[in-house]
Parts: structure tokens; C-alpha cells; sequence
């Protein structure tokens, strides 16, 4: 989804204005409703009718799950997996580049539908709505469901709510009621790392793109893995740390969806900290209906790894996403014996096992990248491999730290001193935060969600 950051201001402000109205606050679920309609469409008007199918499909099999949710559950669940596999992995089996996909022209058309902006999130609250809703019997309206799947804020990258969650804070919302520092402190610190940090370090990442990476020397190969490791926390946490903020603005809390996940001792501690609101989701509507760890240690591999696997296809239907999958998988098997015996360790060995913990994620990394395996495994060679490239691309090392600088800060634990020691310095922190990002950003700039 892309706004400029003029016209997210000036649409958010416009909603925010109108949502708190007195004689409005009845229809303030319609209002929000409108809104994230509008803000879905304005980049892909045409595909309104699959998102309106898709919440519709979904009621209605909520609907006859009360009389036979033995039937009509699985068959919602089976309605939404198949939305995500045709659009998401339709392209696994058909060549898109063919004059005639299938030869059978309706076919073709909707072959040739573009991927829906956010689908893979809106298909899991639609999963987790069914899953939820039905298991308590519990009755909502058809405006409540399409708030909960198309909320705005998070409609396109989450993070991902669960029906048991959000639908209990659908009440009428009043302005005294709202946490406008809290909020603002999320949307600038969002801003900040989106702008500042992670648009910054995309400009020298994107040399890990193909062919770009075949002009970079051994060092420089290296120094860019890292800045990615740095750059997608960047992005992730920015957009989480916005769509939390907005939510608090219109009276919803959005669950926290990153924890300082580079100061973890352990791969599994990696996936309590990193992307919760997915890893929440995956163990609580996958891995523990596959058995969980309830039948011993084989069966518990097994189920990490389809669950890890299938984690990775999620964000995009390529090898390489479901081998970055299936190695977290493998790494969190492997461990998963000794961290008993581990334990918590003294302070140098917790620092070694961060550290491990940190390499090995950040090398993981590269398939996320390169979605493309072949591209993956040539820049990962060139790692290891001294390369002669002529005229090599100069990287400014010193820029690089210098927009890596605030994640490094940030995992350090300087938040829990700005709340303590530092407490009277925080308007200024926060102020610093808002002038490096509007100056990067300036008022036409691009404002991008990402998506998967």
C-alpha cells in the first residue's frame, strides 16, 4: 500500500476527526470500516470485490459452523488456504509469462489477477476468526467482522490479531479515553526506524540484489548481510510500532509484534521476540493442533519443521523462502535438547550464545533476500570465495553504523534508561526522533507498508 506521508497525515487526520464526533460515536465501527475500504483500494480499486468475497466466505461459514462446526469450520479454513494458494503460489505451476495460461480464456483472466495487497493477513484473522468465534459460540455482527479482518492499520502488514483479542474491544470510543502519548511515542518511533533507518540502509542492501552483488568484494558481502539483518528489523518493527500507534488513536491495542529479538540467547527465544503476533499464530492454530510436543521428541521435530517450513512459504511461495523455513526449523530441533541443560549461564556466556544466535540468523538471511535459490547460493559463495571485481561499488562504511546506530542502541536496552534515569530527557529523545525523520522523509516522500 503507498500514500505519500502528506496523504497518510491527511487521511488519518480526516478519520480521526470525524471518528470522535459526538453524534457519530454509534456509527464509528461503520466509519473505521469505510476507512480501511478506502485505504485498500486506493492503490488496487479492482480487487475490493476479492476482499469483500473473502470476508463474506468467511462469515458465512462462521455462520453454519454454530449448527455443524464439525463441517463448516474446516471448510472456512479450506476457503481461505486456497485464496492464499492460488493467488500467493498459482505461479508455482503455470508460466506467467505464456501468451495463454490455460488455453480457457475466464481462466486465464483470473490467473493474470495481480497478488492482492496484505492477502497472506487477512486470510489468517479470517482464520483465527472461525477458529475462535465458533469454539465459543459466540455471535457478532457482520460489521464487527469486517472491522476485525480490514482495520486499517493493520491491514497490510499486520500484526496479526486473533478474533479472541480484538472483538471484545469493539465499543463505542471516546476521545478522553485515548493514550495520545503512548500512541505518539509508537508512530514516531515507527516513522523513525521506517525513515530514518531502514529506507537508508535499502539504498546500500539493494547491492545484494542480481546482478548488483556480482561487482562486490568478499568484505563487502559481509558488511551488507549484516546491514539487512539491521535493515528488516528496521522495517518490521517501524511498521508494527505505526500500526500500534494508529490503533491506540481510534481505541484499539494492537498486540506488540517485535521484543528486541537480536539479544536473544537461544533460536526459540528468537521466536518468542521476532514477528510474536506470527509466531503466536502458527503455534496456536498449527503446531499444537499437529500434536505440539505432546508425542515425544520426534514427533515434536517433525511438527517444528512443518510448522517452520510452512512459516517461511508464508512470506513467499519460492525455495529459498522455505529453506530460510525449514533451517530456523533444523536450528531450533537441533537446540531444543540442551537448553535445560544450558540454562541461563553467566553474563560472557549469555553474550557468546546472543552472539551465535545473531550470526546464524543473519546468514539466514540472504535467502530472505534473494527469493531466488540459485541467487542465494552464489552470494553466499561469494562470501567465502575471494572475488575480482573490477570496479567495485564503494560502500561508506561510516554511514552504514551510522544508520545501523539506532537498532544497535535500541537492543542495548537505552529505553528502559530513557524510562528511568534519563526520564526527563525523553521529550527531547522523541522530538530528535520526529526532526531526522521528517528530514529524511519531507512531505512527498513515499510512505510503504510492506507487505508479504
Amino acid at each position: 500500500m503507498t500514500f505519500t506521508s502528506f496523504q497518510f497525515g491527511v487521511f488519518v487526520a480526516i478519520v480521526f476527526g470525524i471518528y470522535y464526533l459526538p453524534p457519530l460515536r454509534s456509527f464509528q465501527v461503520p466509519l473505521l470500516v469505510l476507512a480501511s475500504v478506502f485505504f485498500y483500494g486506493f492503490g488496487q480499486p479492482w480487487l475490493l470485490p476479492l476482499l469483500l468475497v473473502a470476508v463474506l466466505g468467511t462469515y458465512l461459514c462462521r455462520v453454519l459452523a454454530f449448527e455443524n462446526r464439525t463441517v463448516w469450520m474446516p471448510a472456512g479454513i479450506v476457503f481461505n488456504l486456497g485464496l492464499l494458494a492460488f493467488f500467493k503460489y498459482k505461479f508455482l505451476f503455470v508460466d506467467p509469462a505464456a501468451a495463454d495460461l490455460t488455453g480457457v480464456a475466464p481462466i486465464d483472466v483470473l490467473l493474470r489477477l495481480p497478488l492482492p495487497i496484505g492477502i497472506s493477513f487477512f486470510v489468517f484473522h479470517n482464520i483465527s476468526l472461525l477458529v475462535d468465534l465458533t469454539r465459543e459460540k459466540r455471535a457478532v455482527r457482520l460489521r464487527e467482522v469486517f472491522l476485525y479482518i480490514i482495520f486499517f492499520p493493520q491491514l497490510v502488514s499486520g500484526p496479526i490479531t486473533r478474533a479472541a483479542q480484538f472483538m471484545p474491544q469493539i465499543v463505542p470510543k471516546r476521545i478522553g479515553d485515548v493514550a495520545f502519548v503512548e500512541a505518539a511515542k509508537w508512530i514516531l518511533v515507527g516513522y523513525f526506524f521506517k525513515l530514518y533507518v531502514a529506507n537508508n540502509l535499502n539504498e546500500m542492501t539493494s547491492y545484494m540484489d542480481f546482478p548488483l552483488y556480482e561487482t562486490l568484494r568478499t568484505q563487502d558481502r559481509w558488511l551488507l548481510v549484516f546491514l539487512y539483518s539491521y535493515q528488516i528489523y528496521a522495517d518490521f518493527f517501524g511498521y508494527s510500532a505505526i500500526a500500534l500507534g494508529l490503533g491506540l488513536l481510534f481505541g484499539y491495542r494492537l498486540p506488540v509484534n517485535f521484543n528486541l529479538p537480536y539479544i536473544s540467547v537461544s533460536f526459540s527465544e528468537f521466536w518468542t521476540r521476532w514477528h510474536i503476533s506470527l509466531s503466536s499464530w502458527l503455534r496456536t492454530y498449527l503446531y499444537i493442533p499437529l500434536g505440539g510436543n505432546r508425542h515425544g521428541p520426534a514427533r515434536t521435530g517433525l511438527n517444528m519443521m512443518i510448522v517452520m517450513t510452512l512459516g517461511g512459504l508464508w512470506h513467499g511461495a519460492s525455495l529459498s523462502y522455505a529453506l530460510w523455513g525449514m533451517a530456523h526449523g533444523v536450528l531450533l530441533v537441533i537446540e531444543r535438547p540442551f537448553l535445560k541443560l544450558m540454562g541461563d549461564g553467566r553474563p560472557a556466556v549469555r553474550v557468546i550464545r546472543m552472539g551465535i544466535v545473531f550470526f546464524c540468523v543473519t546468514i539466514l538471511w540472504i535467502f530472505f533476500k534473494l527469493p531466488n535459490f540459485d541467487h542465494a547460493l552464489s552470494y553466499l559463495k561469494g562470501m567465502f570465495v575471494a572475488t575480482d571485481a573490477p570496479n567495485p561499488p564503494k560502500l561508506f562504511t561510516n554511514l552504514a553504523l551510522l544508520y545501523a546506530l539506532p537498532v544497535i542502541i535500541q537492543h542495548v536496552g537505552i529505553g528502559a534508561l530513557v524510562e528511568g534515569r534519563l526520564r526527563r530527557w525523553e521529550p527531547y529523545l522523541y522530538g530528535a526522533l520526529a526532526a531526522l525523520a521528517c528530514l529524511e522523509a519531507g512531505p512527498d516522500s513515499t510512505f510503504i507498508y510492506f507487505q508479504f
